[in-house]
């Protein structure tokens, strides 16, 4: 183990944790504010608005996130003159967009359900409760619903936090100087792969440690 590699590694993969980061938290808070939608589209009884969020968590469920990412910043390419005549070109030729795009939706997919499953579990008790003291819908939704499907979601949750940290790294694939990307160039550099990549095994693993925590953190709290 060469140790001036790993004084040099240990810089250089911590000024691309501010990437890594942005792209988990991007990602996070776009697909959560997307799983709620496509959660209560497939409860909706209208079958069109059913059918088609279920069809949306099938199909980035179904599918490798590496591939999304490649059709979606390759495949968009294919598709220049129609996005320049939307105006969605410019976006879609930067890889930053591109990652936060492939990430949100498929974190979207898997959120969804975790969400779907914590409002079916709501007792439908506390619902008839809530209508005999004259909420309508919407407060009981925000009020009794959604608070109680969160609670009953947060551990599962927190398992797609971790996946959604993990993930981040396939972003190193369409040029995005991660943590992982930095890994790459860096042992391509000395042709030695080992010492950076335990420098980046090490960082992705104290993340995961902190968002384990916080999420039990949060579970304890929930539960007073």
């Amino acid at each position: 183990m060469d140790w001036d590699i790993i004084e040099e590694s240990i810089p250089a993969i911590l000024h691309a944790l501010p990437v890594t980061l942005g792209l988990i938290g991007t990602s996070l808070l776009i697909g959560f504010v997307l799983a709620v939608l496509v959660a209560l589209g497939q409860l909706q009884k209208a079958w069109l608005i059913s059918r088609s969020a279920h069809f949306f968590v099938y199909i980035f469920r179904s599918s490798p996130l590496l591939i999304q990412i490649f059709l979606i910043y390759y495949g968009s390419g294919q598709l220049r003159d129609e996005l320049s005549a939307v105006g969605l070109w410019h976006l879609f030729r930067e890889p930053w967009f591109c990652a936060i795009l492939a990430l949100s939706l498929n974190t979207a997919a898997y959120t969804a359900e975790i969400i779907r499953g914590g409002i079916k579990s709501v007792p439908m008790d506390l619902l008839e409760a809530g209508e005999a003291i004259g909420m309508n819908k919407q407060q009981l939704f925000r009020r009794i619903t959604f608070p109680l499907a969160i609670r009953q979601a947060l551990p599962a949750y927190g398992n797609e936090v971790i996946l959604m940290v993990k993930s981040s790294s396939l972003a190193s694939t369409i040029t995005i100087m991660d943590i992982t990307g930095v890994y790459k160039e860096i042992a391509s550099e000395y042709f030695s792969p080992l010492e950076p990549l335990l420098i980046a095994g090490s960082i992705y693993l104290l993340l995961n440690f902190i968002v384990t925590q916080l999420i039990a953190y949060f579970e304890r709290r929930l539960a007073i």
